[in-house]
């Protein structure tokens, strides 16, 4: 599901105008993103647990040549699904 389908799909179970469910949508992101670079985790019950992590430097290989790439530590978003939604699409 695209993002466009999912504010339609948002706005129809709403009753919100599609413009709303955009602004809704795109407020959550923003918030999300917020919260994260400011706490680095924010924990949504019934979704789960976004998480910021650091990945260390470590040395890849390029599928297409086969030489070795550096790649630089980092920072990252992982996300783990609560218990609820696991059970739900289990």
């Amino acid at each position: 599901m695209t993002k466009t389908e999912f504010v339609e799909k948002l706005a129809k179970e709403n009753g919100l105008t599609k413009t709303m469910a955009k602004e809704v949508v795109e407020t959550f992101l923003a918030l999300t993103t917020k919260i994260l670079k400011k706490d680095g985790r924010i924990a949504l019950a019934g979704l789960g647990v976004f998480e910021v992590v650091k990945r260390a430097k470590r040395t890849a290989r390029n599928p297409r040549t086969g030489e070795p790439v550096v790649i630089k530590a980092h920072k990252a978003v992982k996300f783990k699904p609560s218990k609820a939604l696991k059970d739900a699409i289990a």
